[in-house]
């Protein structure tokens, strides 16, 4: 059972939600909230799996709260769900830690499979999301940081690995490329993401766009 928690400042936004959710024979709605203070205190609580949460909210907003809750080595993982598809906001929630960026006019098909996607431990963009991060890797609209010395950490074939796993490979395409099977792969993946102290390989992208070890290809 998929634990899941509920964050939006609309009472009836939260209960279409929560209704979709509970819905499912594999998820469970553990609890509502109405803005990210209330999203913390139930989340110590009920432990749950997956947070909906949305960013604008009165008093603590959802990108300070995601940033909060990622924080915690055992925290959930969030899927950010906003009616505003706003550069600036998916880039700071996907800094912040979200695991998933959804836009509230998606299917409940879509949402449904979001969450369990992200509970996974996989990472999910909507697509108009996905193109736009791109773009702005590639023009340069997001600043390079340093390179944190965690990248020091990788070996050369973790190194490799992060690079495909940045391009979008799946773990048996990059076992074809390197002539490995899919359970070392995975291996690597699963080692290099405790090594840079990212949550999941949608957090491992941004990193390595970031660090400038992926490049975005030519349309």
């Amino acid at each position: 059972m998929i634990r899941v928690l509920v964050v939006d400042d609309q009472p009836v936004v939260r209960a279409g939600f929560a209704a979709i959710v509970d819905a499912e024979p594999d998820l469970s709605v553990v609890g509502t909230a109405a803005d990210g203070s209330q999203a913390l205190d139930l989340a110590a609580r009920t432990a749950p799996d997956v947070v909906l949460m949305d960013v604008r909210m009165p008093g603590m907003d959802g990108l300070t709260a995601t940033a909060r809750l990622t924080a915690e080595p055992a925290g959930p993982r969030v899927l950010v769900l906003t009616t505003f598809d706003l550069d600036a906001y998916v880039f700071q929630a996907l800094r912040a830690g979200a695991s998933g960026f959804l836009l509230k006019d998606a299917q409940p098909e879509e949402l449904l499979t979001a969450i369990r996607v992200v509970s996974a431990g996989e990472g999910l963009l909507a697509p108009t999301v996905t193109r736009r991060l791109i773009d702005a890797f590639a023009t340069g609209t997001l600043a390079p940081p340093t390179e944190p010395a965690e990248l020091s950490d990788l070996t050369l074939r973790e190194r490799e690995v992060f690079t495909r796993l940045a391009a979008g490979l799946t773990n048996a395409e990059i076992g074809a490329q390197l002539g490995v099977a899919t359970g070392t792969v995975k291996a690597h993946v699963n080692a290099l993401l405790a090594k840079l102290g990212v949550r999941d390989r949608v957090q491992a992208t941004i990193l390595a766009y970031d660090m400038g070890l992926a490049r975005p290809r030519p349309r």
